[in-house]
């Protein structure tokens, strides 16, 4: 993959990035309030309220189980997946300065991957045996990047973009491996988390989740700077007073913990950490200040609504939201390489 010049952090947005966050913002507080009234049992706004404010009466009981114990936690494992994923993605396109890079070109997705095939093949029980191995996986995959990277200093990223690839294709060869060997049960629980769903979700998740994701993403918020001089190159950088390494050493350390947490709960959900940080880059620039926030509020957007979809659109059934994702990321994926090439 080569390098291509992202945005610089002078291109202006057409609103004040003020006023962008206090859309998007909004736009994270409506898509909540309608995730959380429609479904297969329809909510009505007075019934919501019965349910959130503790009235009695079978209409505010069954609201309010139905909010506590399904929604609301499906609500919050998004919001926590959407802005790890999404704040990941930015990272990543932003230190290797290619709109076409995402979290997974490191081998961190791969590496949850393996390690949740593992659990399941396996036949692991336990309520946090597939998070820990999928986290695990991420980080082990993400730690042989980083050691292969570090021999070979010289090359820069273009090691750890190297090494990403081959990690992928060995962690790729493992899970097919799994996946072969597998017994029918084993093997339609791999298909259905590798395709990513929220379907799952319960408080435990959640209360690990969005809480980590929000700490991380506030650490990376504090590199906003030295982002901003990566995208003028490395070496640009590095004049300007960073430390080129270690802060990339460190920003690779927290996009790993950001997706290894997030596919740990809720699978492989693909193209929300390639196609959000791109688009906000186009509506408010490439100051990362501002863009880093509003990525975060988009990804919890586009996931809370792309679950409601998913959870509606055939419903009692639902979609893996992972499909979801793919339909509108695999189009947009295709309309930045036909870009590129003109």
């Amino acid at each position: 993959m080569t390098e291509q010049v992202l945005p610089n952090s002078t291109t202006r947005p057409a609103w004040a990035p003020t006023t962008w966050l206090v859309i998007l913002l909004g736009g994270l507080l409506l898509i909540m309030l309608v995730s959380a009234l429609v479904g297969a049992v329809g909510l009505s706004p007075s019934s919501l309220l019965a349910g959130l404010f503790g009235q009695t009466g079978d209409e505010a009981k069954m609201a309010r189980t139905v909010l506590l114990q399904i929604r609301l936690p499906r609500i919050a494992l998004g919001i926590g997946c959407g802005v790890a994923l999404a704040v990941a993605g930015c990272v990543m396109q932003s230190m290797f300065r290619n709109p076409l890079a995402d979290p997974g070109l490191l081998g961190v997705s791969s590496g949850a991957a393996l390690g949740a095939t593992t659990v399941i093949a396996l036949g692991v029980a336990g309520l946090y045996a597939l998070p820990v191995a999928a986290f695990g996986g991420a980080l082990l995959a993400t730690g042989l990047v980083m050691l292969i990277g570090r021999l070979q200093p010289h090359r820069g990223s273009l090691a750890l973009l190297l090494a990403g690839i081959a990690i992928n294709a060995i962690n790729s060869s493992l899970i097919g491996t799994l996946t072969y060997i597998a017994g029918d049960e084993a093997l339609r629980s791999i298909v259905f988390w590798s395709l990513g769903s929220l379907g799952g979700a319960t408080w435990q998740g959640a209360l690990w989740l969005l809480p980590a994701s929000l700490v991380l993403t506030g650490w990376v918020l504090r590199d906003w700077r030295a982002l901003n001089a990566f995208l003028l190159g490395e070496a640009e950088a590095w004049h300007a007073g960073f430390d080129v390494i270690r802060i990339r050493r460190r920003l690779i350390l927290l996009v790993a913990l950001l997706v290894g947490v997030a596919v740990a709960w809720c699978g492989a959900i693909g193209f929300v950490g390639l196609v959000v940080p791109h688009l906000m880059r186009l509506l408010l620039g490439a100051n990362h200040r501002w863009l880093l926030p509003a990525s975060a509020l988009s990804g919890a957007i586009l996931l809370v609504l792309a679950d409601t979809v998913a959870r509606t659109v055939i419903s009692p059934a639902e979609l893996p939201i992972g499909l979801l994702t793919s339909l509108i990321g695999g189009p947009f994926f295709l309309w930045l390489m036909i870009k590129g090439q003109r």
